[in-house]
C-alpha cells in the first residue's frame, strides 16, 4: 500500500485491473495511521533532545559552567593570599612575643591562646552540599583562624601602645643604679646567690648584694617609688623597703639613720638612709635586694643607668668572686 503525502490520499495496485485503485481508510485505519506518526514523532524528538544534551550546552549552562570555574580560581587565589598573610601574622607574633614584650617587660601570651582552633566538629557541615566544597570548607577555615590571630595580636597592639606611653614613668621606677656611689667598684663585699653564711658557717642563698662602706655613707633610693616600710626587721636590722611600682621593689638593710619615713615619695638618686652596721651584721655595710613580681631577683641586672659594659662587666666578677658576706 502506498502513500501520496501531498493530499494524504492512499491508493492499493490491482493486479487484475493493472491499475491504482483508491484506497478509503476506515476510522481505526486512520486512528492508527495518527497514532503511528505521533509516537514517530515523539521518538524522533527524544533522540534529538538526547543528542542536543549530550553535545550541546545551552547558553546558561555555559555561563554557569564558566562562572563555577572562576569562583573556583578566585577561591585558589583567596587560599594563596591567606597564606601569605598567616606567614606575616606569625612574622608579627613572633616579635611581639621575642622583642616587643621583652623591651616593655610584658608578660608573655601563651600560644595556646595565639594559636586557639574552633570547636565543633560540624561548623562548617553546611557548606558541605555546595560545588567545590572541600576547596571552599579549607579557605573558610583559614579566614576564621586568621580572623582570630588577629583579635588577639589586636589586643597585644593595645597592650603594648598602653604600655609605650607608660614607659617613660615606668623606667624611672624601675631600680637602674646602685644605692651607694661605688664607682671605683671597692665597695663590694658579696653579690647573689649561694653563700657560706658568716654566722652559723653553712651554705645559704644570699637574695641580694652587699656593699661595704663606712657608717654614715649615704644610700641612694635606686628607682622612683613610694616608701612602704622604714622600721626594724628581723636580721636585716633597721630597713627601709620601697614599692616602685610595676612590680618592683627594693629593700635597704643594716642602715644607721634614715632620711625619709613611711609614706613618702621618692626619687631615684635620692637619699633615703644612712649606712649602718644593724641587725645580723658582721661589719658595717648596705645589704641590697630586688624583688620583682615576689621572687628575689639579682640585683646586678638594674645598675644599667650607673655603669659603662666594661664597669658592668667587672662589677659582675667582683660579685660571683667574693665570698665576704657580712649578713
Amino acid at each position: 500500500m502506498g502513500r501520496l503525502n501531498a493530499r494524504k490520499i492512499y491508493y492499493k495496485f490491482n493486479n487484475r485491473t493493472l491499475e491504482y485503485e483508491r484506497v478509503f481508510l476506515s476510522g481505526k485505519e486512520r486512528l492508527l495511521v495518527i497514532l503511528r506518526n505521533l509516537c514517530f514523532g515523539i521518538f524522533s524528538g527524544i533522540i534529538m533532545f538526547l543528542i542536543f544534551i549530550l553535545f550541546f550546552k545551552s547558553p546558561m549552562e555555559m555561563s554557569l559552567k564558566k562562572e563555577n570555574k572562576l569562583i573556583k580560581i578566585h577561591y585558589q587565589m583567596l587560599s594563596k593570599e591567606l597564606d601569605h598573610m598567616h606567614n606575616a601574622l606569625e612574622d608579627m607574633q613572633l616579635r611581639d612575643e621575642k622583642l616587643y614584650r621583652a623591651i616593655f617587660n610584658a608578660d608573655s601570651i601563651p600560644m595556646a591562646i595565639r594559636k586557639a582552633g574552633f570547636g565543633g566538629s560540624n561548623r562548617y557541615d553546611h557548606l558541605k552540599g555546595i560545588s567545590n566544597a572541600e576547596l571552599i570548607i579549607e579557605t573558610t577555615k583559614k579566614i576564621d583562624i586568621l580572623k582570630k590571630q588577629l583579635y588577639v595580636q589586636s589586643n597585644s597592639m593595645d597592650e603594648l601602645i598602653a604600655l609605650g606611653k607608660d614607659m617613660e614613668n615606668k623606667l624611672r621606677c624601675i631600680p637602674a643604679i646602685q644605692p651607694v656611689s661605688n664607682k671605683e667598684l671597692k665597695r663590694m663585699a658579696s653579690g647573689y646567690g649561694m653563700r657560706i653564711d658568716p654566722f652559723y658557717h653553712i651554705p645559704e642563698f644570699h637574695k641580694g648584694m652587699d656593699f661595704s662602706a663606712d657608717i654614715g655613707t649615704e644610700i641612694y633610693a635606686t628607682g622612683d617609688g613610694t616608701v612602704i616600710y622604714a622600721d626594724r626587721k628581723q636580721g636585716y636590722g633597721n630597713c627601709v623597703i620601697i614599692d616602685h611600682g610595676y612590680d618592683f621593689k627594693t629593700l635597704y638593710g643594716h642602715i644607721d639613720k634614715y632620711k625619709i619615713k613611711t609614706g613618702q615619695k621618692v626619687k631615684r638618686g635620692e637619699v633615703i638612709a644612712l649606712v649602718g652596721n644593724t641587725g645580723k651584721s658582721k661589719a658595717p655595710h648596705l645589704h641590697y635586694e630586688v624583688i620583682h613580681k615576689g621572687n628575689h631577683v639579682n640585683p646586678a641586672n638594674y645598675y644599667y643607668q650607673d655603669l659603662t659594659p666594661e664597669e658592668y662587666d667587672r662589677m659582675i666578677e667582683i660579685a660571683e668572686t667574693s665570698g665576704h658576706v657580712m649578713d
